[in-house]
């Protein structure tokens, strides 16, 4: 540390500068008589893509060299502070299906046609789901038994990609801001409407990190003297370090209230869309064509499902200001509903769309301190696994501003000094 009393400011209110303080402040020599961590988020905590994930976790994922940390680290935190209550904590099944979507207003008609004139709505689960030949054709499909919420005349194939031994869930939104509070109970400070300007160097010798400026709505300009800085602010990186290849990817996600419990699965899907099915975000599509949402059944009766991402629209200036396109928002709607009745006559319960920080060519994310300036610890491009990889980020992000180095796991082409 650079002086007795140390600030360590982190900017960004997400899954990973959340996930920073926590373990900062868990790190064994931090003292708060010595330490201050202060957290400065431009609009609120988990306003971006952190609470606006699917919030999957598993050992498959990447990059591999921190991923059985983090879910380790997941699986922890779940037990010492109650997350299966706080932030619906779980382990499930995951599975990649290829299926046949259908014609929604077609369907509909069939199903009351089966119904002999009695409300549709209320038999359609058995009609369609529990006899035994619709049973028999999801067995003969590879489907599980309990997966019963996708229309056995839809599936074409099911193939197991994970189990409730190295997959499990969280709910983005409450697994981030338990986070934040935590951290806020052992002494973070936390700043809202902290816009970030610049981070400042010393102005003699080599550049070392020396004090962070930010603004808010209500005062002039504030710096923070510091003797380390995390940025961890996701796609909006490369504003306050241009040297960063980090971009935004819109993506757009739905909540669903389905029409009745079921079971705990994550689905990577592969639906081939009927002729005469368009989405609404390209109506110059005809025939038959291919969509990929991923579908994630939350605890509480929840699922969630999100489609591909865009760049149409430019990275706004905070997450207040993304813009929701209802549009994209209503084809993954239309995408699982044609291939579960559940999803279809649920209620849509929430629409959105947030940015993803991708790291432009490959690899990411980015972990550890800059070569432009000592003290200045980059924390970002985790892309859609910053959920997953959150907890070793911020325990990795402690040991670097404490100990001076990562120990937990080897960074290797995730340090900004190897890799930029």
């Amino acid at each position: 540390m650079q002086s007795p009393l140390s600030n360590i400011p982190r900017t960004g209110g997400g899954i990973i500068g959340c996930t920073t303080a926590y373990y900062l402040t868990r790190h064994p020599s931090f003292d708060p008589k010595k330490h201050s961590v202060t957290l400065l988020e431009a609009s609120k905590i988990a306003g971006g893509a952190s609470g606006k994930a699917g919030g999957l976790l598993g050992l498959w994922a990447y990059p591999n060299n921190i991923v059985p940390l983090s879910y380790k680290l997941h699986a922890e935190l779940a037990k010492e502070h109650g997350g299966a209550d706080r932030w619906g904590y779980r382990a499930v099944h995951v599975g990649q299906i290829e299926a046949k979507g259908r014609l929604l207003q077609e369907q509909k008609k069939q199903d009351g046609a089966k119904s002999n004139g009695s409300d549709p709505e209320k038999e359609r689960v058995s009609l369609q789901k529990r006899t035994q030949k619709a049973l028999g054709l999801l067995r003969a499909a590879g489907i599980p038994k309990d997966l019963d919420w996708v229309a056995s005349d839809s599936v074409i194939g099911y193939d197991e990609m994970g189990t409730p031994a190295n997959t499990a869930q969280v709910h983005p939104f409450q697994f981030t801001t338990s986070m934040a509070a935590l951290a806020e109970e052992a002494g973070v400070k936390i700043v809202l409407g902290a816009r970030v300007t610049s981070i400042n160097p010393s102005s003699s010798g080599s550049p070392t990190v020396e004090s962070v400026t930010y603004t808010t709505s209500s005062e002039d300009a504030t710096t923070l003297p510091c003797t380390h800085t995390v940025l961890a602010a996701g796609p909006w990186t490369q504003r306050l370090l241009p040297s960063a290849p980090i971009s935004g990817l819109r993506a757009h996600s739905v909540t669903i209230k389905p029409t009745r419990p079921v079971s705990g699965y994550a689905l990577f899907t592969s639906i081939n869309l009927p002729a005469g099915f368009s989405p609404r975000t390209n109506e110059s599509k005809r025939g038959r064509q291919t969509v990929t949402p991923e579908i994630y059944a939350r605890p509480g009766q929840e699922i969630y499902a999100c489609g591909e991402g865009d760049t149409l629209v430019p990275l706004p200036s905070t997450t207040a200001e993304v813009v929701t396109d209802d549009a994209r928002c209503q084809d993954i709607v239309d995408y699982v509903g044609s291939i579960s009745d559940e999803l279809r006559d649920g209620e849509v319960t929430v629409r959105q769309a947030c940015y993803l920080p991708v790291v432009e060519g490959s690899g990411g994310p980015y972990i550890g301190e800059v070569k432009e300036m000592k003290g200045l610890i980059l924390a970002s491009g985790h892309s859609c696994w910053g959920i997953m990889n959150g907890p070793a980020t911020g325990k990795l992000v402690s040991e670097i501003v404490l100990e001076g180095k990562a120990k937990s796991a080897k960074l290797g082409v995730l340090d900004p000094k190897v890799s930029l």
